[in-house]
């Protein structure tokens, strides 16, 4: 046995495990649970990776230059207020090693993104969770959860898994009722797919305060999920903080180039947007009138309902039979629900097909 002890905390993290993409046996799958895009990336920022095969024996911009200044063109920011990262997951890290120590208290909803949770088991803090309604995001219960030890809220919005969103007001109210001392961290990862009047993305209140941040990625809407590219729009000081902690080269030069060029394709954008906006009020309407619960969403995934955990399970098995895959969100404490990643027109197609056909054979019925 080991005599070296790891920190408090870390021993109690269950390691992530990302959606599946492989089905035994089967050759072609219809991958479905990593909320991917439906799309792939634009074009240019393919040619641009490309491109910058020419340059890999050049270490990459480690100030990361070109890419805050087309972040801060895209969406009105000021790019020395912006830093980048191996993924928004490395942003998030961040700011809990850099706020957080053994003791505190980190807050965010039941549902909620599961690094929240690990990041914060992995300082030796402790996760607390506020409950949701309807799965959305309670203010006033999460209010009620703030305590002397809460030192960073998360907020991610909208929310994975439950495709729910809170609005400005709400958010605002937030804010305005946490302490000082207490970070707001607005995960936006989906919310380029937002179209919501009352939707706001959250950049005006770090403008307004010295303690929120929001955090943004090239997963979802730019399709650049495995190039592993986030970014955080901070008050000054947290940037600097935040470039302090983080590694010097720590996104590649064709990530770079990629997720600039994704940026100036606003067409590719705008046609992501309208097929997931598309296909999932379609897939909604189908799965429902099967009789099944769908949750509203506003990303580029639904969640949906079960009679209970064991029909669940079978539609995840019935489907993967059909070479399926969609995810399971047991993890976060929704047993009796599975998430569905808005896919292309034939894939959704297969799916409400799929689960016609499991309903029809009883498949789902309860126990």
């Amino acid at each position: 046995m080991s005599v070296l002890i790891p920190r408090p905390g870390i021993l109690q993290i269950d390691p992530y495990v990302g959606g599946r993409s492989t089905i035994e046996g089967v050759e072609k799958v219809i991958k479905l649970s990593s909320n991917e895009s439906a799309l792939g990336p634009s074009p240019k920022a393919v040619a641009a990776f490309r491109a910058s095969a020419e340059s890999l024996a050049r270490y990459p911009d480690g100030g990361v230059h070109r890419l805050r200044e087309a972040l801060g063109a895209h969406h009105g920011l000021d790019p020395e207020r912006i830093v980048c990262g191996n993924g928004s997951d490395e942003l998030i890290e961040l700011l809990v090693r850099a706020y957080v120590g053994s003791g505190d208290e980190v807050l965010f909803t039941e549902h909620s993104f599961l690094i929240f949770w690990l990041v914060t088991l992995g300082v030796g803090a402790a996760p607390v969770t506020a409950p949701e309604k309807d799965l959305k995001a309670d203010i006033d219960a999460l209010l009620n959860r703030v305590s002397d030890r809460t030192r960073i809220v998360f907020l991610a919005n909208p929310n994975n898994p439950t495709g729910s969103y809170v609005s400005r007001d709400e958010i605002s109210r937030l804010r305005e009722a946490l302490r000082e001392d207490v970070l707001l961290v607005i995960d936006g990862a989906y919310a380029e797919f937002v179209t919501r009047a009352d939707y706001s993305s959250g950049f005006e209140f770090v403008d307004q305060d010295e303690n929120t941040v929001v955090i943004g990625t090239f997963s979802k809407i730019h399709g650049l999920a495995t190039l592993r590219l986030g970014w955080a729009y901070c008050p000054a000081s947290i940037a600097d903080v935040l470039n302090r902690l983080r590694a010097p080269f720590n996104v590649s030069g064709p990530t770079q180039a990629a997720g600039v060029a994704a940026l100036q394709d606003e067409a590719h954008m705008e046609e992501v947007r309208r097929h997931t906006e598309t296909w999932r009020e379609w897939l909604t309407r189908e799965i429902a009138g099967l009789g099944l619960k769908v949750y509203p969403s506003v990303c580029n995934f639904i969640l949906v309902r079960f009679p209970s955990a064991t029909s669940a399970e079978a539609a995840d098995a019935f489907l993967s039979s059909k070479g399926i895959i969609v995810r399971s969100v047991a993890r976060y404490g929704l047993a009796d629900c599975l998430r569905i990643t808005i896919g292309q027109e034939d894939e959704m197609r297969a799916v409400a097909h799929a689960l016609a056909e499991a309903l029809v054979r009883e498949t789902l019925s309860d126990g």
